[in-house]
């Protein structure tokens, strides 16, 4: 080969270089775009999925709220005592009721309960003993009132005239034997827990009417501002009403930036929401069955900010092997380029010497031998240097194996971060029982650690880790139930003696729910035995036919024909401060676990039986 062929080669390599370093640059700079575009999408999507999530549990919560409260009213407005202090309207009467419906109101956690006569005044309440009672208001202006004489019940949302609080107010009418009315009765529901657990969620959550209107609010200065903007008509309505009192239904500054589905949108919003130059996500679902649409509104922009980071760390992760093995092979080229060159100059070299010194023809071909033997020895050491390669490029995609699972633990590793942070703050303050309880998450989030390093070796023997179902065992469900039973009863703790299940019979359901049934159960236990001396209770567990039977056995007085007539029936108690609710929610819960909850009760006792299916 002329010189002139390998002068073009040479240059035709570093051509080749040059080339490579503005492809490496172009597609470096294209992978780049491509990462940000998809890790703002997929955090979009992913925030998307999150807050549907977060909303329709919200809205279940929500519903749930708002079907035990339409209960209470049905219940109430059939009871005979409030039918007669209606038709009586003596002042003894009412005085009863004023205590029942105050009674009722405390243990069901109603704001207020109150009966109103059929001219819309109010004759009782439950909060009569307070200064600004609702006992001698005229509600007859109501349209609560209105709806509940009209079609039978009412339910309407306003700001309290009285208490100034706003709530659900949901009326039920008081028909006598013959059908005549006789007024109405009221249970008022306020939202303050709820709007408490939505600010503690961290992103912001409101409730609207038909017209726009923020009624329940996890940042109480949206209350009573509008979604769009109000007519000067409708207004002028609203304030007549007194729904909203005097509030002034200024319209929300929330303009859509963008949409992304039937429900979500991106939105910047003003005060007092947050800053116009913020991002955030708009989800908005209707709550079925109430014409009211929940809001949720998310800021974007760190979430999109980690996505986008996630991305181009795996993206370049990706791109860099491909660049440095291509970078490799070229500059290896141009390195046996210029080695042939050097090679071709030492042959040209020998030729000349060969004709100038003949003499000298040995010595220069042994120069020549090692030469050779001297790039044999170079290929065998770059060829190692090929397999060292090999075996890094293995060990980088190990690493990237190793970065995502990463990601995973980092997670809970935050978590624990906050909970104890916020574990010392309660010490700080004598709140050790809220320390302790952050502190058992703690542990829950270390197990969770402990899972994501058992999936990751699973992964690295069978190329997928494995899922563990949860269940209760029922000695812990005894003993949960002591614990909250134990400072009550502690002069009848002798009397309780307990057969403690083995640890591998368990049951799958709720604790808290199984707890209060058995709490239930125990409670009118020690109640019936009293501070007998020979009071007996005995608790224990079995298992027949694939169910586990817990047993609740006292030898009390038993129940009087009459209370075992009634047992599961609402408001059927011999207890003088009861509400005879107990055992009715005790069946229920037992019920949505799919099991069967009886009583055998006679003069030396009463047997309780939870059954429920063994797993």
């Amino acid at each position: 080969m002329s010189d002139v062929s390998y002068n073009e080669r040479l240059q035709r390599s570093a051509s080749y270089l040059r080339f490579f370093v503005i492809i490496a640059v172009l597609a470096t700079l294209a992978v780049s775009l491509f990462a940000v575009h998809l890790g703002r999408s997929t955090a979009l999507a992913d925030m998307q999925a999150q807050a549907r999530t977060d909303t329709t549990l919200k809205i279940a919560l929500l519903r749930a709220v708002l079907e035990r409260s339409g209960i209470l009213p049905q219940v109430l407005a059939r009871d005979p005592d409030l039918r007669l202090t209606l038709k009586s309207q003596r002042a003894v009467d009412f005085r009863k009721l004023n205590e029942k419906l105050e009674l009722v109101a405390r243990e069901t956690g109603a704001a207020v309960i109150y009966a109103v006569r059929v001219d819309g005044l109010a004759v009782a309440a439950s909060n009569w003993r307070e200064p600004d009672s609702f006992v001698g208001n005229d509600y007859s202006f109501r349209a609560y009132f209105y709806d509940a004489m009209k079609s039978g019940a009412g339910k309407h949302y306003a700001l309290g005239t009285v208490s100034r609080r706003p709530g659900l107010y949901v009326s039920r009418r008081i028909d006598d034997l013959d059908g005549t009315p006789l007024g109405a009765i009221v249970v008022k529901l306020e939202f303050d827990q709820l709007e408490r657990d939505w600010a503690s969620s961290g992103n912001l959550t409101f409730i609207t009417d038909e017209k726009g209107v923020v009624l329940v609010t996890s940042n109480s200065s949206l209350r009573f501002r509008a979604m769009k903007a109000l007519s000067e008509q409708e207004r002028e309505t609203l304030r007549a009403s007194l729904q909203f009192g005097d509030a002034s239904l200024e319209q929300l500054d929330i303009r859509q930036r963008q949409p992304l589905g039937p429900e979500e949108n991106l939105v910047s919003a003003g005060e007092p929401i947050g800053k116009m130059s913020e991002t955030y996500l708009d989800l908005q679902m209707p709550v079925e069955g109430t014409g009211w649409t929940i809001n949720y509104l998310a800021p974007v922009s760190e979430a999109i900010a980690k996505g986008i980071r996630e991305w181009l760390l795996l993206s370049l992760a990706a791109l860099f092997p491909v660049l440095a093995g291509s970078g490799f092979y070229l500059r290896k080229r141009h390195a046996a380029d210029l080695r042939l060159i050097a090679e071709q100059e030492a042959r040209d070299a020998l030729e000349r010497r060969v004709e100038e010194r003949t003499s000298d023809l040995k010595a220069a071909h042994g120069r020549l031998e090692a030469e050779i033997e001297e790039h044999r020895e170079t290929e065998r050491k770059l060829q190692a240097v090929q397999q060292e390669l090999v075996s890094a490029n293995r060990l980088a995609i190990l690493g990237q194996v190793v970065a995502g699972v990463a990601h995973e633990v980092n997670q809970p590793l935050a978590t624990i971060r906050t909970y104890a942070d916020n574990a010392l703050s309660f010490l700080s303050i004598g709140r050790a029982e809220d320390a302790c309880q952050n502190l058992t998450t703690i542990a829950s989030l270390t197990e969770r650690i402990a899972r994501i390093t058992q999936e990751l070796r699973n992964f690295a023997r069978k190329g997928k880790g494995s899922d563990k179902s949860e269940a209760i065992p029922v000695g812990e469900i005894i003993d949960g139930a002591l614990m909250l039973l134990r400072a009550r009863f502690r002069t009848r703790m002798e009397a309780l003696e307990i057969e403690w299940p083995s640890s591998d019979m368990r049951v799958m359901g709720s604790r808290i729910r199984l707890e209060q049934v058995l709490i239930n159960l125990l409670q009118n236990a020690f109640e019936a035995i009293g501070e007998r001396s020979d009071g007996e209770v005995r608790v224990y567990a079995e298992v027949r036919e694939g169910r586990v039977h817990i047993v609740v056995h006292d030898n009390g007085v038993g129940l009087s024909p009459m209370i075992r007539a009634g047992l599961f029936t609402p408001f059927n108690t011999s207890k003088e401060q009861g509400l005879g609710l107990g055992l009715v929610i005790s069946r229920e819960i037992i019920t949505e676990h799919g099991g069967t909850l009886s009583l055998d009760s006679d003069e030396a006792g009463t047997r309780a039986t939870i059954i429920v299916e063994r797993i």
